[in-house]
């Protein structure tokens, strides 16, 4: 799956003073229906906007997680996904997963396989997740900016620490769902 763009530059479904990041606002198919800011959409709004997640796997088994920087306006200091974020208005899935790897890890040399596409609702927004993985044994670097740390975790460390407040909710979610598909890449 890809996001379907408009001919025209679509609509504006809101937008916020100040705000220059705007993202695309998606039908669940991924056609875009609109833009809005992304204050906008974090904000109670639902509209429908897409992300994407990365997660890396090791030829062993292990899973790195990266832990969000203090300064995070969500969940600070929780461990999360190897690379996550938003799509921004114009660009692609891969577009945005190789950006993000980028500015997230120094990460551009990998091959994303497309797991799960699905809907993520909580009480400020709407999420139309795309979780990608790849495999291998990479030389990651954390930016130190919006991720402070990163490491490997075994299965058993990583089904340990559920529930405890160590990872964030959305990763707690998502893991449970795409286990045996990320698994099944080994």
């Amino acid at each position: 799956m890809d996001l379907v763009y408009p001919y025209n530059i679509a609509p504006l479904a809101s937008v916020n003073k100040g705000t220059r990041e705007m993202l695309p606002v998606v039908e669940p198919t991924g056609t875009v229906v609109g833009r809005a800011s992304r204050s906008t959409c974090h904000n109670g709004s639902h509209f429908l906007h897409p992300v994407v997640h990365l997660h890396i796997i090791s030829r062993f088994g292990q899973i790195y997680l990266q832990r969000r920087s203090e300064s995070k306006a969500l969940y600070p200091l929780h461990w999360d996904f190897a690379v996550g974020g938003h799509v921004t208005y114009g660009e692609y899935l891969r577009e945005t997963l190789f950006r993000e790897a980028g500015e997230e890890l120094g990460f551009f040399d990998f091959n994303p396989v497309l797991l799960a596409t699905y809907v993520y609702e909580s009480s400020n927004e709407r999420e139309l997740v795309n979780t990608f993985a790849t495999v291998g044994s990479f030389n990651l670097k954390p930016d130190g900016n919006e991720v402070c740390d990163g490491r490997w975790w075994t299965l058993p460390e990583l089904e340990d620490a559920f529930g405890k407040d160590i990872l964030t909710p959305n990763f707690e979610y998502e893991f449970p769902k795409i286990k045996q598909s990320l698994l099944a890449l080994l």
